[in-house]
């Protein structure tokens, strides 16, 4: 099992509101990175691998120490839309509602989602309740014409892309 694991010196400094700098905390490194990532890949930018989807989504649901489930809601041309974190649960367990889902994806006009969830454990293996939810989410987005992609689950700095796997 991997966990995230940061190790950095002491020149990783941020600035507190007193304008003193002190060093940078993994949860601050995180937090940066994830900014970052929306500055690289913004509204429009096309997902045009595996490799990127993945990249990105591990850098935005790694580190977590709670599961969340986000989706990349796309256009047409596999296009980034907008990445959303839906739902936010404990340790183990997020519980997904798929009519809010669906509720997103329209009020995007999505034409495709990538759905993505975190295992804090570090494990990115997928479990049974996992297979089950995503085949509700696409039965659901089906009624609508829109189409799963993906899911992705991130668990420190591995993933498994159920496309890959044959599970979607």
């Amino acid at each position: 099992m991997s966990q995230l694991s940061l190790t950095f010196d002491s020149s990783l400094l941020v600035r507190d509101d007193q304008g003193r700098y002190l060093p940078a905390t993994a949860d601050q490194i995180l937090a940066v990175a994830r900014q970052v990532i929306d500055q690289k890949i913004p509204r429009g930018a096309q997902f045009t691998s595996p490799t990127l989807v993945k990249d990105y989504l591990r850098t935005k649901l790694a580190g977590f120490e709670h599961e969340v489930f986000a989706a990349l809601f796309l256009d047409t041309q596999h296009g980034l839309i907008e990445y959303a974190e839906l739902f936010r649960g404990t340790i183990d367990s997020a519980a997904v509602y798929p009519r809010e889902v669906v509720k997103a994806a329209l009020r995007l006009n999505a034409a495709a989602v990538i759905f993505a969830h975190n295992h804090p454990s570090g494990y990115p293996e997928p479990s049974r309740a996992d297979e089950t939810i995503t085949s509700r989410l696409k039965d659901a987005l089906a009624l609508v014409d829109v189409r799963a992609l993906d899911h992705v689950v991130v668990g420190g700095m591995d993933t498994v892309s159920f496309a890959e796997r044959g599970l979607l």
